[in-house]
């Protein structure tokens, strides 16, 4: 069987926190770079670098993943990704009106870049990106997969964000069928600690804010998610697949 070398949490300059060289483009051409075959770009409460970043993955032949690094109410980060791009622009319009409304301080907190494949500044975010939004984690859920798009916590092995440091534990509602690591040692250790872990999907990603954060290849996914050899298959095709296994709800058509 073939493991795939993925990075499904990365941000782009359009996140305040990471560095401006973190383009549209440098990052598509980075993961190609590092052997990644899947990259996901999850900027924080914002999908509007997903375009440029699917233009750039196309060149280079990666294949791209639209999503986004949502903020609860409760402050858990969750990964958000979609099968289309169209999928994840509508659910980023839709997170928008229930962003915080404070304006960015470029000086304090980053420039917020909006960009295309070429490296050319289109627009800056005005509004500040990092701040949590006004949707609970059953709104946050509910919202994601009424968009077709596949949802689970984030760096759950984090004390700052994560949602065992935030709650304790996985509540009961809204059910996941996988959680993220930042750290790839701990998968197994987190295997072994509860039942309730043996039954997520764990996996790791590197939550880059800087390029040389990118993954090498240390996250990796189990080849038996898709039915066939990963470069045989159409885009959306493997994308729905992968969200599938990530998330039960995300309907295999």
């Amino acid at each position: 069987m073939t493991n795939y070398a993925c990075d499904l949490h990365m941000h782009s300059c359009l996140s305040p926190c990471a560095d401006n060289d973190m383009t549209p483009s440098n990052v598509a051409g980075m993961a190609f770079l590092n052997g990644i075959k899947i990259a996901a770009l999850t900027d924080h409460n914002s999908c509007d670098n997903c375009p440029a970043f699917f233009d750039a993955c196309r060149t280079v032949g990666v294949l791209p993943i639209a999503g986004m690094e949502l903020e609860s109410a409760e402050e858990i980060h969750l990964v958000c990704l979609f099968v289309t791009l169209a999928q994840a622009m509508a659910f980023g319009q839709a997170v928008a009106a229930h962003r915080m409304r404070v304006d960015n301080r470029p000086e304090i907190f980053g420039d917020q870049l909006i960009m295309n494949e070429q490296d050319e500044v289109l627009g800056r975010e005005k509004q500040l990106l990092i701040c949590a939004t006004d949707l609970s984690l059953e709104q946050a859920v509910s919202l994601v997969r009424a968009h077709g798009g596949a949802i689970y916590p984030a760096h759950i092995d984090r004390r700052s964000n994560g949602l065992l440091a935030i709650l304790g534990d996985f509540p009961a509602r809204p059910v996941f069928s996988a959680a993220e690591l930042h750290d790839p040692q701990q998968l197994q250790r987190y295997r072994r600690m509860n039942e309730r872990y043996r039954s997520l999907h764990l996996v790791s990603a590197s939550d880059a804010h800087r390029l040389c954060d990118i993954s090498e290849g240390e996250h990796v996914l189990p080849g038996d998610i898709f039915p066939v050899p990963l470069e045989q298959m159409e885009q959306d095709s493997a994308r729905r697949y992968l969200l599938h296994w990530l998330d039960e709800t995300v309907l295999l058509e």
